[in-house]
């Protein structure tokens, strides 16, 4: 089982890596239009529109395994408890110490009322 955590962990933090990268070279939809009036070029590495689909659909591949392997990170890293047949309140109530009856206070007067180190 650690085994298995080490690996979804390893997993997800490539693909989290992975997906900053792409998403750091992909240009925003706002750059088309700076380059409309004039202020520099819109070529990319792929071609103007080729860029996107392979870039925006590999992001989107890594952003699913990304929460795939957060979820079964989530599911396999909790530890479990014995089956219950109650409810959350009745098994809170199971683990709630139960009270203690309070001894009667003694008034105290006089010189045994200042507190000492």
């Amino acid at each position: 089982m650690n085994v298995m955590l080490t690996i979804l962990l390893a997993v997800q933090m490539l693909s989290a890596v992975a997906m900053v990268g792409l998403i750091l070279v992909q240009h925003g939809k706002g750059a088309d239009m700076g380059a409309a009036f004039g202020s520099g070029g819109s070529g990319s590495l792929f071609g103007a529109s080729g860029s996107a689909n392979f870039l925006s659909r590999t992001t989107a591949v890594l952003a699913t395994i990304f929460f795939v392997t957060t979820l079964a990170l989530a599911y396999f890293g909790t530890p479990r408890t014995a089956p219950s047949s109650g409810s959350v309140l009745e098994s809170a109530a199971l683990v709630a110490p139960a009270p203690v009856a309070a001894a009667p206070a003694v008034p105290v007067s006089g010189a045994a009322q200042i507190p000492s180190k």
